[in-house]
């Protein structure tokens, strides 16, 4: 079915058809006409299979088809997501979509002066999109108000829960009006999360693409054993021999992040890092760098795992292995998204079995491994740029050097 033939509003249908929107995704073609009939949606599907616009597309139907007047610091529809990346994606695609519609988009996170956003919030607003911190602060100053809230979406919704959202949530609930519709979106559910999107929905119709693969069927995805002093040695390899590659490289620390960006700069590699210490300001460059292709080399921590849609990565490098088993297929998300193919690659040390045997029961099989001969580990190691900087090779050469006097007295004599 092409989206053409939805009866949407002709702006809408004309918006779609300039972002090159043909025909919609499993996970849109089964949310639309639920989200169109009013209904509460929990919806699991893997990343990047287009879960923005399963609820977006509907909802900018929905409230374009009946305008009511909205009140001073109120929304017509909260969407709600974990980290300050997200808001800015989830707000443009609603802006693109709902281009020349005179529809109100405003993202609200923190990280930035509240000033202009308060400002934006006072003639009322279609959809806000809000980071819980932000949101609840501005809620707490007077500056908002959920009179006039007539849809909630919680989006990547089991991490917002995980984080210890879920009291924020219920007190959020509260103060909602009671005849409101709820979308519950998000990539990976367990069942103690499950029970408490119930606790927020009514009869909701539930929705899953895929659950017994979380990882989409367009990554190829395997793990490679190297051990951890030997990692940056491989990560210079992948990225040397991609060098028109986009390379989306995750660790497991913000000093981590730091630390591989040093080692790819001392063998002559450019990356960028983004993690939770950077101000906004910089975590938007080094977001925009990395989309644009300005930057090809990012280096993130998991703020930069959920729900981020940064188009053409080819490769998704685990440098470390997450700590948590359904990290992995977030972060592994990255990539091979839309129709797109992508390569994940794990780097696994002797400390990070246990933790690949988690991941492996997560997505109950176990993942490819990528086998590495004796000759080619070494060689990798010998062959880097790196390993004439690294300390051990340093030592052997001095203890070389120091053995050629004795070796030409031998020959003397």
């Amino acid at each position: 079915m092409k989206f053409t033939k939805y009866n949407f509003l002709s702006g809408l249908t004309r918006n779609l058809e300039s972002l090159d929107f043909k025909r919609p995704t499993d996970i849109q073609y089964k949310c639309i006409p639920p989200i169109l009939k009013g209904e509460d949606v929990l919806a699991i599907a893997q990343t990047g299979t287009g879960k923005t616009a399963a609820f977006a597309i509907p909802v900018i139907q929905l409230l374009c088809s009946s305008r009511v007047s909205i009140e001073s610091g109120s929304m017509r529809c909260l969407v709600m997501v974990p980290t300050h990346e997200l808001a800015i994606q989830v707000a443009k695609v609603f802006k693109d979509l709902s281009g020349g519609l005179g529809f109100k988009v405003i993202g609200l996170y923190g990280g930035v002066e509240q000033d202009p956003q308060i400002a934006h919030l006072k003639n009322g607003v279609d959809v806000l999109v809000a980071t819980p911190g932000r949101m609840f602060d501005l809620a707490a100053q007077g500056h908002l108000s959920f009179k006039s809230v007539e849809i909630l979406i919680l989006d990547e919704a089991d991490h917002m829960l995980e984080r210890g959202f879920y009291n924020d949530m219920q007190q959020l609930v509260q103060r909602l009006p009671r005849r409101r519709q709820t979308l519950f979106f998000s990539a990976t559910i367990d069942e103690k999360i499950k029970d408490l999107a119930y606790g927020l929905v009514k009869h909701a119709v539930r929705i899953q693409i895929s659950p017994k693969d979380p990882v989409s069927k367009n990554i190829d995805h395997a793990v490679a054993y190297i051990e951890m002093d030997d990692k940056r040695f491989f990560l210079e390899r992948i990225i040397k021999e991609n060098p028109e590659s986009k390379i989306l490289v995750f660790v497991r620390t913000k000093v981590r992040a730091e630390r591989v960006t040093k080692a790819l700069e001392r063998v002559g590699i450019t990356s960028q890092t983004i993690h939770g210490d950077k101000d906004q300001g910089q975590r938007s460059q080094v977001m925009e760098d990395f989309r644009s292709g300005a930057n090809k080399i990012l280096i993130a921590t998991d703020v930069s795992a959920r729900g981020i849609d940064i188009p053409s990565v080819e490769f998704v490098v685990n440098y470390d292995l997450p700590q948590e088993a359904e990290n992995y297929v977030h972060r592994v998300g990255r990539t091979g998204r839309g129709t797109n193919r992508g390569k994940a690659i794990s780097f696994c040390s002797s400390e990070e079995r246990e933790v690949l045997d988690e991941i492996e029961s997560y997505l109950d099989k176990p993942v490819a491994v990528m086998t590495i001969n004796k000759d080619d580990y070494e060689a990798t190691i010998d062959i880097s740029e790196a390993a004439k900087h690294d300390w051990k090779s340093l030592i052997e050469e001095e203890l070389a050097l120091e053995e050629q006097p004795a070796k030409k007295r031998k020959k003397r004599k």
